[in-house]
């Protein structure tokens, strides 16, 4: 195991240990002033993988979801979502995870998707992609009206990017609803095709994308651009490169 690697692993065992001793018990909610709920545990958990950048490798920038960014020059930078899907986890619901992505020169080289009441594990680095330790890998699926899509709820898009997505679902063998970040790990281990959203922030996008560009799947803004920290937030992931180019023609009508 290389050093950010391991450095990766520690994040998501701190983030974990936090965000696990408040799951199903009474929370305090707080609303953001973008209306997202948010909690003690998304805050302890997140600074609990600060602490640990902080002193083995102070150098390194961090982009985190709930204490802001610092650093973001800096030749590493670590993007942190401590829980992905609060809603999910405010209701009991198991589908959320710790999302931590490692970029250097504006690209991500590691990509963790951590899904600590499933128990698993997703890690992509270098073309390699593994849910415990175990490799993974993208369907070889490269048609539409083959291709299962997930979204995690109609809420996120505004009117016309839900009739985009709905235009683009209805041409699918099946589409469904719900599982935050876990969409992203279903596609990298090859049990759906396509996963579309929008509204998303980069501490949403970049730890997934790199676990499924490392599962060999393609991920891109719906312009088909590469994904770095000020995309707009839509997001078009498909398990093959002829999927993605159907999916993002589909979108554009």
């Amino acid at each position: 195991m290389n050093d950010l690697l391991r450095t990766a692993h520690a994040l998501a065992d701190a983030a974990a240990a936090q965000s696990m001793a408040h799951f199903r018990q009474p929370l305090d909610i707080i609303t953001k002033a973008d209306e997202s709920p948010v909690t003690l545990a998304d805050r302890a958990a997140e600074q609990a993988m600060r602490d640990i950048l902080g002193q083995a490798l102070p150098q390194d920038g961090i982009y985190g979801e709930e204490h802001g960014q610092q650093n973001l020059d800096a030749a590493r930078v670590w993007v942190l979502d401590p829980i992905d899907g609060t809603r999910s986890f405010i209701t009991g619901s198991p589908l959320w995870g710790t999302l931590i992505g490692a970029m250097e020169g504006g690209r991500v080289v590691l990509g963790l998707v951590d899904m600590p009441v499933l128990g698993e594990r997703w890690v992509g680095q270098d073309g390699v992609a593994m849910r415990n330790g175990q490799p993974v890998r993208v369907r070889d699926c490269t048609q539409l009206s083959e291709a299962r899509i997930f979204t995690t709820s109609p809420d996120i898009f505004s009117a016309d990017e839900w009739t985009a997505f709905d235009r683009l679902s209805r041409q699918c063998a099946m589409r469904r609803f719900g599982g935050d970040c876990y969409s992203y790990a279903q596609l990298a281990g090859g049990t759906i095709d396509l996963v579309v959203e929008a509204g998303l922030q980069p501490y949403d996008y970049l730890g997934p994308a790199g676990l499924v560009e490392a599962a060999g799947g393609v991920i891109t803004d719906w312009a088909g651009q590469p994904l770095g920290l000020h995309s707009d937030g839509r997001v078009v992931a498909a398990a093959t490169p002829e999927l993605h180019r159907q999916a993002l023609a589909a979108l554009a009508g």
